[in-house]
């Protein structure tokens, strides 16, 4: 890994509110869109439960983190600190490739303006590019 100290895992397509979704919003969006198989469905059911059980959802902290009218265009970023966190992304990726749904990883040093921000990920308002990896 890079001495970069953020990592982003995001699609290729901008979605209604401008910004690239993230890799769980993109699995989400699968399931919700009743696309998975049943064995994607249950990957991405239990690891969900697993993140839910295991790291804090900003929105749960700060329900207006995400907000358009508040902060428009927030994004989540992983500290590189957050292995096992940055670990299990690897079984989304492969969910979505699977979908043909594209995802690039990001890293970068000063990913925008943190907006919200815990021991393993941050929120910011982005400011520039990030490199793709």
């Amino acid at each position: 890994m890079s001495d970069a100290l953020y990592v982003r895992f995001q699609g290729t397509e901008r979605h209604d509110r401008g910004h690239f979704p993230g890799v769980f919003v993109l699995a989400n969006e699968l399931a919700a869109q009743g696309k998975l198989t049943d064995e994607q469905y249950r990957f991405w059911r239990s690891n969900n439960d697993w993140y839910d059980a295991n790291y804090p959802n900003p929105t749960h902290v700060d329900p207006q983190v995400y907000d358009p009218a508040v902060n428009p265009g927030a994004v989540a970023w992983f500290k590189n600190s957050a292995v096992d966190l940055v670990r299990r992304v690897d079984g989304y990726l492969e969910l979505l490739a699977a979908h043909g749904v594209e995802c690039h990883r990001l890293e970068s040093s000063n990913p925008g303006r943190v907006v919200y921000e815990d021991e393993h990920q941050i929120v910011v308002m982005p400011v520039g590019e990030a490199s793709t990896i």
